[in-house]
């Protein structure tokens, strides 16, 4: 429990309400605010992990904690982002895409844990998804503070198009590994 990178894990979780809530700030120092807070939280993402494998320090606690964290942060940003018009409504399907997809996996994590499966590790695919779709909604957060540059949004938008393709493509992978592994725990 109170190793480094599960410390991060909790740090990430306790970010998420002060995330929403300076999301709420006026102007361009909300903006930046909620920038700040959502890249620091995104950060630790990557560094939990790294450190936990780095130092040989993974636990029941991080395994569980981890990936619930990050749909934590990627939920509630992408519903602040869509609530605050942030994200065109054509493009908000890109985000029910996603947010769908993780739904759909923890689900799918969840029902292989309860046979004791081997469960689904994150996939290389899978880590590049998570990066492309924290860059394109650290873009949509920050955005309010640059109107000059008037293309941000769009950069944005095709990075949550870009995540939402590569989350169908790590959906349809995990699901023929977890459709396998139920196939062998039914065998077995």
């Amino acid at each position: 429990m109170r190793s480094l990178p599960n410390l991060l894990t909790i740090g990430r979780i306790a970010a998420i309400p002060v995330f929403a809530a300076v999301f709420f700030l006026p102007g361009a120092a909300g903006a930046w605010t909620a920038f700040a807070v959502f890249v620091a939280a995104a950060i630790t993402d990557y560094v939990d992990g790294w450190l936990a494998r780095r130092w040989q320090v993974t636990s029941a606690l991080g395994t569980l904690l981890d990936p619930i964290a990050d749909k934590m942060l990627v939920g509630a940003t992408l519903m602040l982002l869509c609530g605050f018009d942030r994200i065109e409504p054509v493009h908000q399907l890109a985000a029910v895409i996603i947010l769908l997809r993780e739904i759909f996996i923890s689900g799918l994590r969840e029902y292989l844990a309860g046979l004791q499966a081997t469960g689904l590790p994150v996939s290389g695919l899978a880590k590049w998804k998570t990066g492309v779709q924290m860059t394109a909604t650290a873009l949509l957060i920050v955005w309010p503070a640059l109107p000059m540059l008037e293309w941000l949004p769009l950069v944005g938008a095709i990075g949550l198009w870009v995540a939402a393709a590569l989350t169908v493509i790590t959906a349809w992978d995990y699901t023929v590994e977890a459709l396998r592994q139920i196939r062998a725990s039914e065998a077995g």
